[in-house]
């Protein structure tokens, strides 16, 4: 369905129940709207476009607290824009992910007892495409349960034949334009994956290792280096010093023994070092270590690799075939018999990086690789947020995006796998190479054999805001919806995938950036602040909270913890209160319908509105407002806040508590307000609907008998605004408050009724008296009636008769508390508006707090004297 159109539904609307059940409604409610196309995009309609492509989760994942996060930002952002009248695409699908998929048809083999060297190429390529079908995509059924209005229809995977395409088109592009190319430099290296993985898929953490000092060379032409790494000294090619070192400056240029070997390596000299750090000397292994490597070749010195893929050494001698773990203590023993150990540490605490798949402990590793020359794509990608084309929200994460791109290194594109793209490169008999654009032909022939080798998961994923539209084809939908209006993801991957879609899309897209604007989230963590793991005690299942307390309640408490940027804590306590929430809009909706509220005709006009409807409908406009500018400037902690408040105090326990007299008595006033309570209603479910959709639509078909709230209009602000109204309304709820605060003191119930003399004359109130003594459940005075107790509070005056029921002593103690403390806050505001200084130095804000804080103190001064002097004498 691409038009906005409401059908008619019959005339008489069902009954809401009494309670709002969850499971029964959401699932019904999410696949009608699915059937009737509500999510569906239209590329030829003449709407202005909004688009939002998913963050394509693993085809091998789950939906975690994070996804859940971040879907419901992105879903309530497309609902706003498609009851704006936007045509609203939001487009899903999935990431290979080529290890952990390759990962788990490995462990699937090994069940079997086989490999998939066991069964080849061909073959184990076929297993993982069976795999995807058959456990691939769990977490697109789970995004339906969490509510999210995704275009299923345009569902894309990074290794179907579109994307395919769009990914062999811009490899043999950026092959042709040089920016890819082959050369060996130092990766990280899985040796149980057995492939170079991206910094992204390294987690370090803080290992306990040792910190071994060893003495090269002979007699006065020594030298001492540590480290932590003893097995990699068997690929020293030199000691490097500082140039200004003087320790060292007889050396430099020289060669010393390497301990354990036939071999003298020289000693170079190099900026690098730091003087200051340890013995000021450093081992150089240039094809096991970035930083070696680098002085490597600087220094001209050979590049020795000396362990194979698996991490067993290589180099001939007695360390030949040891596991470079088992190699290491064999010779830290082997050093230790030649006198040749200087101090030893252990256990040493030092950062480890480790596969995030498996576990295990990364080896830096020279390899010859395919690599992305970053310099010119990383400059564009740093001028379009630098020009402004490209907006990044919180501005202050600015400064992390540009770290990033403008300290780029060449990026490392090619993986040892068999699931992923493979690189379209021939190489010839002859050693030519043939890189194959998704039109040509590959050579074939003896001897022509493709690059085993797969592109990096970022890679293709990087071509996601595009290649999803359509791309190399100028297809309908990418004119449409290209570039896309916002990307939503965590602040943690700005380096990994942001930057890399917006130097591809830059590239490929005639320099028009994929996005306007890059939204950044925090990262969700439990209610204490620390991080969520599977590991830990504390990781949730979020279906477990969407199936105890309905999935617009967890939607509610990730949109109202979503400060911009800001790490986002949640505990089943606040899903709780969230599901709270649901049920209160569910109950006082269900309230209002039954004393009345509507929404057939137009509002009447303000003549004839009481007050109380007029505050309300001042307050109704002002929230829209508020909300619209949040969402513009993504707040949504702020917005749904905002909306919390309104609807919990505002409309439900103020307005509707104020209205029930009203009700009570019908007449034509009643109808009036029951108008007013419909308008209200029906814009305060709208609101809501984009955060939490399954019980505002629900309650919105019930209340207006219209088609559904998701393609129901957004709220415009009218502009009606009645200060005098809202004043009027304010004085009513101090009245209120003060009045329930004491009574409360005084230990009375709150169904207790309590005699009372109201005096409202020359206030607005007097209107109200019925409403406040039906709220305050004050009866009439009567004969006999005696003041114990009078309350002065906003220009009115409440005097009760608690005869047999107040404790005068401790109401007389208490008054003089809160006296005390009035009369110090009106001594602090008196004193700082005395200071000449400060009157000089602060700010009109400021010193005008500081003018209402003693207005408001003096006010309170006499209040409370009042109520002194009003106390029965003892």
């Amino acid at each position: 369905m691409t038009e906005n159109a409401q059908h008619p539904q019959p005339a008489s609307t069902p009954e809401l129940p009494t309670q709002y059940a969850p499971a029964e409604v959401e699932g019904k409610l999410y696949e009608r709207w699915v059937e009737r196309g509500y999510f569906e995009a239209d590329a030829k309609s003449e709407k202005p476009p909004y688009t939002i492509v998913i963050p394509p989760p693993n085809v091998t994942g789950t939906l975690h607290l994070g996804h859940a996060f971040q879907h419901t930002l992105m879903d309530a952002l497309t609902r706003r824009k498609r009851m704006q009248g936007y045509e609203s695409l939001w487009l899903p699908g999935m990431d290979h992910a080529g290890i952990a998929t390759q990962n788990k048809v490995e462990q699937q083999l090994a069940e079997e007892g086989k490999s998939r060297q066991d069964i080849g190429r061909e073959a184990f390529t076929e297993r993982v495409w069976q795999w995807k079908e058959e456990y691939g995509g769990r977490i697109l059924g789970q995004m339906r349960r969490l509510g999210d209005g995704v275009d299923w229809s345009r569902e894309r995977f990074t290794m179907d034949e579109g994307l395919s395409r769009s990914v062999q088109t811009i490899f043999k592009k950026l092959y042709d334009d040089e920016l890819i190319y082959r050369a060996e430099r130092i990766i990280n290296w899985c040796p149980r994956c057995l492939t170079a993985i991206s910094d992204i898929e390294v987690d370090y953490q803080e290992d306990d290792g040792e910190l071994v000092s060893i003495k090269y060379g002979e007699g006065d032409e020594t030298l001492v280096v540590a480290t932590t790494r003893v097995e990699t000294m068997l690929g020293d090619t030199a000691v490097a010093v500082h140039p200004d070192d003087a320790r060292y400056a007889h050396l430099i240029g020289k060669r010393i023994k390497l301990p354990l070997t036939d071999r003298t390596i020289p000693v170079v000299a190099d900026t690098h070092v730091d003087p200051e750090f340890g013995t000021g000397a450093v081992k150089v292994t240039p094809a096991h270590d970035p930083n070696d490597f680098a002085i490597g070749q600087r220094h001209g010195l050979e590049s020795l690799t000396i362990m194979d893929e698996r991490a067993v050494i290589t180099v001939p001698g007695p360390f030949a075939g040891l596991d470079r773990f088992e190699a290491r203590s064999a010779i830290v023993e082997a050093l230790r018999q030649q006198g040749r150990i200087v101090a030893e540490k252990r256990p040493y605490v030092h950062s480890v990086g480790h596969c995030s798949r498996c576990r295990t402990t990364i080896e830096p590793r020279l390899s010859l690789q395919w690599w992305v020359k970053v310099a010119p794509l990383a400059q564009a990608a740093g001028d379009a947020v630098r020009d402004g084309r490209v907006a990044i929200h919180p501005q202050d994460m600015s400064k992390r995006y540009f770290d990033w791109v403008d300290n780029m290194h060449d990026w490392c594109i090619s993986r040892q796998l068999w699931w992923g793209h493979r690189i379209p490169v021939w190489y010839g008999p002859n050693g030519e190479t043939v890189c194959v654009g998704p039109d040509d032909e590959a050579p074939t022939g003896e001897g022509w054999t493709q690059d085993a080798d797969v592109l990096d998961t970022w890679f293709s994923s990087a071509l996601w805001p595009f290649s999803t539209l359509g791309w190399p084809e100028r297809t309908p939908d990418l004119e449409k919806f290209y570039p896309t209006d916002v990307l939503l993801t965590g602040h943690d991957i700005i380096f990994f995938w942001v930057a890399r879609m917006m130097m591809f899309g830059l590239y490929a897209m005639d320099g028009q950036a994929p996005f306007h604007t890059i939204a950044l989230t925090g990262l969700v963590r439990d209610e204490f602040g620390k991080k969520m793991s599977k590991s830990n005690p504390n990781a949730v299942d979020p279906l477990d909270w969407m199936n105890a307390y309905g999935s617009d309640a967890v939607r509610f408490t990730l949109a109202r913890g979503a400060n911009p940027g800001a790490d986002v804590p949640i505990g089943e306590d606040w899903v709780q209160a969230s599901r709270n929430f649901a049920n209160k809009i569910w109950n006082a909706t269900r309230f209002a319908m039954m004393n009345g509220a509507t929404v057939d005709g137009p509002l009447p006009e303000a003549a004839r509105l009481s007050a109380t409807d007029r505050w309300i409908l001042s307050r109704l406009n002002e929230t829209v407002a508020q909300v619209d500018a949040y969402y513009d400037d993504y707040q949504f902690a702020k917005l749904s806040d905002a909306l919390y408040h309104f609807a919990w105090d505002e409309v439900f326990d103020w307005y509707v508590e104020l209205s029930k007299t009203t009700f009570f008595e019908g007449g034509e006033q009643a109808k009036v307000s029951g108008r007013v309570l419909g308008e209200v209603l029906d814009v305060t479910l709208r609101l809501l609907h984009p955060v939490v959709p399954f019980v505002t639509e629900t309650l919105w078909t019930t209340l207006t008998g219209k088609e559904s709230v998701v393609i129901a209009d957004w709220p415009a602000d009218s502009g009606f605004r009645d200060p005098a109204a809202e004043r009027e309304i304010e004085h009513l709820q101090q009245v209120i408050t003060e009045v329930r605060r004491f009574r409360a003191d005084q230990g009375l119930q709150p169904g207790q009724k309590v005699p009372a003399r109201l005096d409202l004359s020359g206030t607005p109130l007097a209107a109200h008296e019925a409403a406040i003594r039906q709220l305050l459940r004050l009866q009439p005075e009567g004969d006999g009636f005696h003041a114990t107790a009078t309350l002065p509070v906003a220009g009115a005056t409440v005097a009760l008769d608690l005869s047999g029921t107040i404790d005068v002593e401790a109401e007389r103690k208490r008054l003089t508390k809160d006296l005390g403390a009035a009369e110090k806050e009106k001594a602090q505001a008196t004193a700082k508006l005395g200071n000449e200084a400060f009157l000089a130095k602060a700010p009109d804000n400021v010193v005008d707090k500081i003018r209402t804080r003693l207005a408001k103190a003096e006010a309170d001064i006499a209040r409370i004297t009042a109520q002194i002097a009003g106390l029965p004498q003892g």
